[in-house]
């Protein structure tokens, strides 16, 4: 069984960054919508960067999910359904968001106004998508116990979408913390002989790594189209393998760290950290 656990989380990796790179490859050709144009934006430098990187992963892990070998059907569907929803709601805000509104609080502000952003579409989006994917994934109980997990995992699922974009905003944050987050996962489920759970989370992770080149040299960048999926996806994977009390603990660090992003800036924290400073660099250019 550990041998099926490895080659799950081998498989699992594999697939997600080979489909990813040939997705990177064919939207650089031909982009999933309007021109090369659409998808440019200025990055942090000033330069122009493609968002293409975004809908490469969202295809790439979202295609891996759907064929690694495995998956109970349920686990297969919630993931494929949680990847492609926060995908496509953040690439709506890529191309449709006017950057006016900012923040999980200043959306739901200006909703409350009667005014519709397109990140707050995104935002009750995300979440519906959250709870539908949970309440795919089989658990034992019913009633009132069943509920309970569905909530849970739909709010983890959603809350980790909203996370993983706020990490998105220096060359290759996002996918680093993907993979600090979702290796732990890779870990458990190989330590428990679970082949399904490891082969799961190493999809986005496969993917991240495929496309972190281009996102470290700054010629790509996951936009809220790819960070909105990757968080998504690790949180399918640790709600479909981790214990309620793991879960709980889960989203209660997924529910800090959105709360403290109101109020503290995640780039000045990690610059005046030694340590997460240099984790932050790895890889890329100079300032």
């Amino acid at each position: 069984m550990a041998q099926r656990s490895w080659l799950g989380a081998l498989a699992g990796a594999a697939l997600g960054a080979v489909a990813a790179r040939a997705a990177y490859t064919a939207f650089t050709r031909r982009p999933p919508i309007g021109d090369e144009k659409t998808w440019t934006r200025t990055n942090h430098r000033g330069e122009p960067i493609t968002l293409l990187e975004g809908p490469a992963f969202v295809a790439g892990a979202g295609a891996a999910a759907a064929l690694v070998p495995g998956l109970p059907g349920r686990v297969r569907a919630a993931a494929v359904l949680a990847g492609a929803s926060a995908g496509g709601l953040g690439a709506y805000d890529d191309l449709r968001g006017s950057g006016a509104s900012k923040g999980f609080k200043g959306h739901l502000t200006a909703l409350a106004r009667g005014e519709v952003t397109s990140g707050a579409v995104k935002i009750l989006g995300i979440g519906a998508a959250g709870l539908a994917a949970a309440a795919l994934l089989p658990r034992a109980p019913k009633g009132a116990a069943r509920l309970a997990d569905t909530l849970i995992d739909g709010a983890l699922i959603a809350g980790a979408a909203n996370l993983a974009n706020l990490f998105d905003l220096r060359p290759g944050r996002a996918i680093k913390v993907g993979l600090l987050a979702g290796g732990p996962l890779v870990a458990a489920s190989l330590a428990k002989d679970a082949p399904a759970g490891a082969a799961l989370a190493a999809v986005p992770l496969g993917a991240g790594i495929a496309l972190l080149p281009e996102d470290l040299g700054e010629r790509a960048m996951l936009g809220d189209a790819g960070a909105n999926a990757l968080g998504a996806l690790l949180g399918v994977a640790a709600a479909s393998s981790l214990g309620r009390p793991a879960r709980l603990a889960a989203l209660g660090v997924v529910a800090g760290l959105t709360a403290a992003s109101e109020k503290v800036s995640f780039t000045k924290v990690i610059a005046g950290n030694p340590v997460l400073n240099r984790l932050d660099m790895l890889g890329r250019r100079p300032r």
